[in-house]
């Protein structure tokens, strides 16, 4: 069993829409899941949250907040649930920060794989599922939104950078990454995922 899953995409993807079934599904199966999230998933991660959606700062506190963040949560929350034999989905982990931090902001990549090493160079996703889209297709779902964070304000180029990201990452780590197509009909995802799920 695969007890470390992340769900990883941008903003309208549509990983958070299929996070709670896939979580659903393996709870069924008798396993006992922790559904968490990133930037947060502890009460200092999620005031951290807080200011990296919606303060201005320099990508290099970004990165540093993210990982500081990332750090607790991995202390507070992943490692204690993983060690008492929990399965752990999370709402993006360090494959974000290299997507959005490196490739989006343009923060040099070994920056991030230093910091990747020092925060969890023993602990990687036994899973990554990487929902992608078309730029245009985050952008549409996002249209009707009126609350976005900064990231979510960010025009085009940035995305089509974030996505360059993911995929330089899906190369960089093919062994644990699974390719979703989210620009597909929500029945057709779930398809996709029921295949993953009968390959656990």
């Amino acid at each position: 069993m695969k007890n470390f899953i992340t769900f990883e995409g941008m903003d309208g993807a549509g990983k958070s829409t299929h996070l709670e079934r896939f979580a659903a599904t393996l709870r069924a199966r008798g396993h006992e899941v922790i559904v968490t999230r990133e930037p947060g998933g502890t009460p200092l991660g999620e005031q951290l949250r807080e200011m990296l959606l919606h303060q201005a700062m320099s990508m290099e506190t970004e990165a540093l907040l993210m990982f500081a963040a990332r750090a607790e949560h991995i202390a507070k929350v992943i490692r204690p649930a993983l060690n008492a034999g929990k399965v752990v989905i999370s709402d993006r982990f360090s494959d974000a920060s290299f997507a959005y931090q490196g490739s989006g902001r343009g923060m040099d990549w070994e920056k991030l794989q230093r910091l990747e090493a020092w925060v969890h160079h023993d602990l990687q996703p036994d899973l990554t599922l990487f929902f992608d889209v078309t730029v245009d297709v985050s952008r549409q779902r996002l249209a009707n939104n009126t609350m976005l964070d900064k990231f979510e304000q960010e025009k085009g180029d940035f995305f089509e950078r974030v996505r360059a990201g993911y995929h330089r990452r899906v190369l960089e780590h093919p062994e644990r990454y699974e390719v979703i197509d989210g620009g597909q009909a929500l029945d057709a995802v779930a398809a996709q995922l029921d295949a993953v799920l009968a390959s656990l």
